[in-house]
């Protein structure tokens, strides 16, 4: 059963979705968002840093599904990078148009697992591509980052429905997902940045980076910044997605 988003109107069917990206950063080993900002202003970051939240620091990425800091970094390889600097665990999550949810976790330098709703929707995936949800199996390992071991198997089952996108948004299987592990929901909303998050933190409280720098000079560098990122795209999130001709299926019945 799909949950409405918490504090936004459900869409009328049809209607296209929302993009946002964000990298969350455990503070059970100590983190704090210091930290966590310090880290990003190395790396070029562009975007929003929320105050702890049940034990995660988000940073929302702009935009949500570019590259959005320095080496040709998405929303993906900034929170790889955050778990390898700060030796702790960390969870990316990336809505497309809310047809495409990407979940991956890393603990330190190690990655965890890579999850995604529909492979098919990555830029540049040609027709054979299967547009299943693939990277399930890692609801385990998941569960388990968040501290949520006992939510696996739901998890799993919550990745592997496949939605009408006719009539569901991958931002309320998001939803269920934060829930079960423990994860911030108010991030299903996001995409409202610049302006105050729904049932999330109000703009005041968040530490906005441009390029790696805040104030004035970081709306100067974030506004050249883009020009130049927005001709980079990140790595896919999958980079050997299934394939049809793999799998032995006719391309007529993809």
């Amino acid at each position: 059963m799909a949950l409405p988003l918490p504090g936004t109107p459900h869409e009328p069917e049809g209607a296209a979705g929302e993009t946002y990206g964000a990298a969350l950063v455990s503070t059970t080993d100590g983190a704090t968002r210091d930290d966590v900002v310090d880290a990003l202003r190395e790396l070029g970051f562009t975007g929003w840093i929320a105050p702890p939240d049940g034990g995660w620091i988000a940073a929302i990425a702009e935009p949500g599904d570019g590259t959005v800091a320095s080496g040709r970094r998405g929303v993906l390889e900034v929170a790889a990078a955050l778990a390898e600097r700060l030796d702790t665990t960390a969870f990316a999550l990336r809505v497309r148009q809310d047809r495409q949810l990407v979940i991956a976790a890393w603990r330190g330098h190690a990655e965890l697992g890579r999850y995604s709703s529909d492979p098919s929707r990555e830029p540049g995936a040609d027709d054979e591509v299967l547009g299943a949800p693939f990277g399930t199996e890692h609801a385990d390992a998941f569960a388990a980052a968040a501290g949520r071991p006992d939510a696996a198997e739901e998890l799993a089952e919550v990745l592997d429905e496949e939605l009408d996108s006719d009539s569901v948004f991958e931002s309320e299987r998001l939803a269920r997902a934060l829930e079960l592990l423990g994860l911030p929901r108010w991030l299903v909303a996001s995409a409202a940045l610049p302006r105050d998050i729904p049932t999330g933190p109000r703009g005041r409280e968040l530490v906005r980076l441009g390029a790696g720098s805040p104030g004035v000079l970081g709306r100067v560098r974030g506004r050249v910044a883009a020009s130049v990122r927005r001709r980079m795209a990140p790595p896919p999130a999958i980079a050997d997605p299934p394939r049809g001709d793999d799998l032995g299926i006719d391309p007529w019945l993809l």
